[in-house]
């Protein structure tokens, strides 16, 4: 009989381990960490694209047409027939395309061509804390320890991030488009933040692609939008690439894979329990971006960006805890707005 250490035994604990490891993917948490991985790459792709001369606009445009058409072949089965939720969601559509896609996108890869893209995506990931201030302001209620705490750590993560007194300054245009792709979450939570359960996931999130990808065509058809683009190769890690390597990588990985799976986590998980892990995002970006571009804050941005994530962490577990968030209004019958990402129907726009 073999023993734990001989020679037949090691095919076993192989098997096993492949088997462990395989089982561990499929489960949520881990389709919802090839999720954040996916998404994570789209910094870097784009950027690749953005040094070879392609604008923002042409990358983001480029990005959206293209997992548009291809997420619309699961997405019309998913309506079965039911066209009539188009028209009863249409208005969701169109602020989840023009704001959370669109808007979202354009600025965050802006702020990618003046940053790098852990910075970029750190002053992204502010919007949970947009969210709370808004709500402090308009409700005059201060919020719960937890959330005033998280809020507070993230604050002093961005003054880390940006790094004001370093040797090297960093870019105030690049920070302002930062800064505005985070007012585009924060504004794309609440809209989406109430039960709808009448709109299959990957119906949105076609339709919003679809409704972002033609406002960029018509911005870029009445001169509003730069479209400048590139066939030089790009460069990816010790790599030399074509052009559409970066793009087929950008729309098909960080974008139609990244949603796919992401719907799937978020139905097995939750979406909260989904959206917590989807925070490994940064992770993985700093880690990609590092990996295929060279590119890695300094360390005292690496602090700034752990009490970043740190204090969003804070703010979501106070949200599971505490239930509602105070909505905006005065006088003690006002009516609470659900939390942002408080029901199972949600879509994250792609950063």
């Amino acid at each position: 009989m073999p023993t734990a250490n001989s020679p037949a035994a090691t095919p076993a604990r192989a098997q096993t381990a492949r088997s462990a490891a395989a089982g561990f993917l499929a489960s949520g948490l881990g389709i919802a960490l090839l999720s954040s991985a996916v998404f994570g790459l789209s910094g870097s792709f784009a950027k690749s694209l953005l040094e070879t001369g392609w604008s923002p606009g042409a990358a983001v445009t480029a990005r959206l047409t293209g997992a548009a058409l291809i997420l619309a072949i699961p997405a019309v089965p998913a309506l079965r027939g039911r066209w009539h939720q188009l028209r009863d969601n249409w208005v969701t559509i169109v602020l989840f395309g023009l704001v959370g896609v669109a808007a979202c996108q354009l600025f965050y890869f802006n702020a990618v061509a003046r940053l790098s893209v852990g910075v970029a995506l750190l002053l992204e990931y502010l919007a949970p804390v947009i969210i709370v201030l808004w709500l402090w302001a308009s409700s005059r209620k201060r919020p719960r320890v937890l959330t005033f705490g998280g809020t507070l750590l993230s604050l002093a993560g961005l003054v880390l991030v940006l790094d004001l007194t370093g040797a090297v300054k960093i870019d105030l245009i690049g920070v302002l488009w930062g800064m505005a792709a985070a007012v585009c979450l924060a504004i794309y939570f609440f809209i989406t933040a109430k039960e709808n359960d009448s709109l299959p996931p990957i119906v949105l999130a076609s339709g919003g692609l679809m409704v972002g990808a033609g406002a960029m065509w018509l911005a870029a058809a009445t001169g509003l939008l730069p479209m400048t683009f590139s066939t030089d190769d790009t460069k990816l890690g010790p790599w030399i690439t074509p052009w559409w390597v970066s793009l087929g990588g950008l729309v098909i990985l960080a974008t139609v894979l990244a949603y796919v799976s992401g719907i799937m986590a978020a139905r097995a998980l939750g979406s909260k329990v989904a959206s917590f892990v989807s925070l490994t995002e940064v992770l993985f970006a700093v880690i990609w971006a590092w990996l295929l571009l060279g590119e890695l804050p300094v360390p005292v941005q690496l602090l700034g960006g752990v009490l970043i994530v740190g204090g969003v962490i804070l703010v979501r577990v106070d949200e599971l805890r505490g239930g509602p968030v105070p909505g905006p209004g005065t006088g003690p019958t006002r009516a609470p707005v659900r939390a942002p990402l408080d029901h199972a129907n949600d879509v994250e726009p792609v950063p």
